[in-house]
């Protein structure tokens, strides 16, 4: 990486944490957390256990896009978290697809108490997902999977080495290193089980996942999902506004969360560098879930 390349990245942190919902009145703060970051984690040996939401915890190197922009800010991706801290409850079941090291399994499931399967294909991505859920003490409530999901089982070849955005290698030269994993679809993992929230990230593969869990999109007691529509299905030739009308077909409506206010809106999302979208079924009983959640420490903001 040359002088360029680590000032541009440093710009766009710098950005991030300049404009992200939970800093604008606490940016003194959220920098200091950055320069604490960059001095500490080059002198620590390995991961460093931060805090994060309420009483959880994540383990953390550097590098760790998502997982760093957790300490810098609270949340990486404020109303996205948001809405899962605030939407489950105990005895819920969320699907976390494309896990990476595990964020949102670690509030649905330590902050909330939430029941959560998880899904990671990449080996020492899943064995940091593995780290921080015996971190937290989640191994009872959360099933983790070292899997891909798609729309058949089989086997598929992964990058395996790009943090956040590693993903499916398809029709394509890639020089960096793979790894052959299985493949799973998300309606025979499942077996007529419906959980109530499912978040896919899982990098421009979304609409193959989707086409692996039809049956349970059908099923109204799935009343939201969060998905990555940001572009990145076009590595794979899918038209992502095809995805769109499809969920729309399933019974969906495309929303915004504000989970400084607990306020759910039809229309584009607001999300904050995120490339997610939010869709529910009834806006009026997501509300009154919303609205009724407990707070939720982060960073000193309850949220």
């Amino acid at each position: 990486m040359n002088i360029f390349q680590t000032f541009r990245i440093i710009y766009q942190t710098f950005r991030i944490i300049y404009h992200h919902p939970l800093t604008r009145t606490k940016r003194v703060a959220a920098f200091k957390r950055w320069l604490r970051w960059q001095f500490g984690s080059r002198i620590s040996i390995g991961n460093t256990v931060v805090a994060f939401v309420d009483e959880t915890r994540l383990l953390v190197a550097p590098g760790m896009t998502g997982a760093t922009g957790n300490i810098y800010c609270g949340l990486h991706e404020c109303h996205d978290m948001g809405f899962v801290l605030h939407f489950l409850r105990e005895a819920d079941l969320f699907l976390d697809v494309g896990a990476n090291i595990g964020s949102y399994t670690i509030l649905a499931s330590g902050a909330v108490g939430a029941e959560t399967i998880s899904f990671e294909p990449v080996p020492s991505t899943f064995q940091r997902l593995t780290d921080n859920i015996y971190l937290n003490r989640l191994v009872s409530q959360v099933t983790l999977l070292n899997v891909a999901v798609g729309s058949v089982e089989g086997e598929l070849e992964m990058m395996a080495d790009r943090d956040t955005i590693n993903r499916v290698v398809s029709g394509e030269v890639y020089t960096g290193t793979k790894i052959k994993v299985p493949a799973v679809t998300l309606d025979k993992i499942l077996k007529g089980r419906i959980p109530k929230l499912i978040k896919i990230d899982v990098e421009g593969f979304e609409s193959l996942v989707i086409q692996g869990a039809e049956n349970t999109l059908k099923n109204a007691h799935l009343e939201a999902i969060i998905v990555e529509l940001n572009g990145s299905g076009g590595a794979y030739d899918f038209n992502e506004d095809k995805l769109h009308e499809k969920i729309l077909l399933l019974g969906f409506k495309k929303c915004s969360y504000d989970a400084l206010t607990r306020e759910l809106q039809l229309g584009e999302n607001i999300n904050f560098y995120t490339g997610n979208s939010l869709y529910v079924r009834n806006l009026e009983t997501v509300q009154a879930l919303l609205s009724s959640a407990k707070q939720y420490d982060v960073i000193g903001i309850q949220l």
